[in-house]
């Protein structure tokens, strides 16, 4: 998740991702998702792929069908598809009516617009709508762009996991 600090941008709505764009970003995610898993030295490099792939897998078990997942994509008012947000209605660790937002991302040559506020706002609409009261996310230790991005959008840490490497 990536940092969006840029002059607000209101007329980014959300539409259904579609199977071409889904399996795109599928192989993108995996390896977005492993690239942070091995930066934060919970996976190897040469493992960090393929967890990351049945990671999602797990998750999506029926792909774009899975049941309560919104996978949508951020459009601007042309069309232009600008970001991708994957928002689960079921919180991973069962808390009734609060949604957990999985995955957001600006696309690379779009970030400093504003758009990543935009996206997440228009998420927290959708997630609103299907029912959920509250939503969560995680956020790696060493995203500090991410985490300040969520904290001035209102969110505040429930739950901090921390780590020490006790290395010779």
């Amino acid at each position: 998740m990536r940092r969006d600090d840029g002059p607000p941008v209101t007329d980014l709505t959300v539409r259904a991702m579609s199977a071409a764009e889904f399996d795109s970003w599928q192989h993108e995610l995996a390896v977005e998702y492993a690239r942070e898993h091995v930066a934060a030295g919970n996976w190897t490099a040469e493992e960090g792929v393929e967890r990351a792939r049945a990671a999602i897998a797990a998750q999506l078990p029926d792909g774009m069908a899975t049941p309560g997942q919104l996978i949508l994509v951020g459009v601007l008012p042309d069309g232009t598809p600008v970001g991708r947000i994957w928002i689960s209605l079921t919180h991973p660790r069962g808390l009734p009516d609060c949604a957990f937002i999985q995955d957001i991302e600006v696309l690379a040559d779009r970030r400093g617009q504003g758009l990543g506020r935009a996206l997440l706002a228009a998420g927290e609409r959708v997630a609103r709508e299907r029912g959920a009261r509250a939503l969560e996310l995680n956020v790696f230790g060493a995203n500090e762009a991410a985490a300040t991005l969520y904290r001035t959008s209102g969110y505040r840490v429930v739950t901090q996991q921390m780590r020490k490497d006790l290395l010779p």
